[in-house]
């Protein structure tokens, strides 16, 4: 029986449904979107509401939303629309203060570079300068603004094609190829909370074909002991290993079936999936 409970978003308040989502879409990248006004006047203020959707052409989307207290617009969405370039530069935790100070509501003739300390750079194919203090910086032509609502909370896709990249010179290798573990963005969470990667690991990437779960013995679907991760594990095996994959541990074979689900519990966990398996199937 299911232990969750059931919430109709039109049930509750759009402050507390904000909060609830934004809770648990998460950890969200950070765009720290600079742009400026008809009168060049630059504009600096982070949103989370940000991914990248496309490498071919280099597209990707963050959203100013409406205010839920006062369904105001926010002055990035006003400026893009004036004038349709965005830099979008990436938060690392060097610029995690002066980052949070600029989502402060300042009256729009403030200059947020200068409110929060940070030193513009001139861009090379947009009118909006970068942050020069941020390690990577992405040059924006916006595409389209497409408006989700009129009512207070309601997102505002905004459509970015990248143009050109900035990024510091100690995160690319000889080879031009960007160093993604040198570099250690910040993301958002839910509340007043932000997330710093601290542990980091890699993944097998899949073969061309996989078992599946569901192509698994049900012996092995319905194991007493496996968890589902476990599983999964054995659902991503190319195909059914020899008994030799377990038998070269020079192992002896478990007396009972409970007995053999656990030991193969203990060879997945250490990464001895085919041998997991071939004991399983034996």
């Amino acid at each position: 029986m299911s232990t969750h409970k059931h919430i109709e978003t039109q049930q509750i308040p759009t402050k507390a449904l904000h909060a609830m989502l934004l809770g648990m879409v998460a950890p969200r990248p950070i765009a720290f979107v600079s742009t400026v006004d008809r009168d060049g006047k630059p504009n600096l203020s982070p949103f989370s509401f940000f991914n990248i959707f496309s490498s071919n052409p280099p597209i990707l989307i963050f959203s100013p939303s409406r205010r839920v207290r006062d369904n105001t617009e926010k002055d990035t969405l006003r400026n893009v629309l004036a004038v349709p370039e965005v830099v979008v530069n990436l938060v690392d935790k060097s610029l995690l203060e002066r980052m949070t100070l600029t989502s402060f509501d300042f009256p729009p003739t403030t200059n947020e570079f200068e409110a929060a300390g940070l030193t513009t750079h001139p861009s090379r194919q947009v009118r909006p300068p970068y942050v020069a203090e941020a390690q990577v910086a992405l040059e924006c032509k916006v595409n389209e603004v497409i408006g989700l609502g009129k009512q207070g909370g309601a997102g505002n896709l905004v459509i970015c094609e990248v143009v050109c990249l900035h990024v510091q010179a100690d995160l690319m290798d000889a080879d031009g190829r960007f160093l993604h573990n040198n570099f250690h963005p910040l993301a958002r969470m839910g509340g007043d909370t932000y997330l710093e990667p601290s542990a980091r690991f890699e993944m097998d990437k899949l073969p061309r074909t996989v078992l599946g779960v569901h192509g698994l013995p049900k012996h092995i679907q319905e194991s007493p002991v496996l968890t589902g991760e476990q599983l999964a594990q054995l659902g991503k095996l190319e195909r059914y290993p020899l008994a030799a994959a377990f038998d070269d541990l020079g192992m002896a074979i478990p007396a009972t079936p409970l007995a053999q689900h656990q030991l193969a519990a203990k060879l997945i966990d250490q990464h001895q999936t085919a041998a997991a398996m071939a004991l399983l199937c034996r």
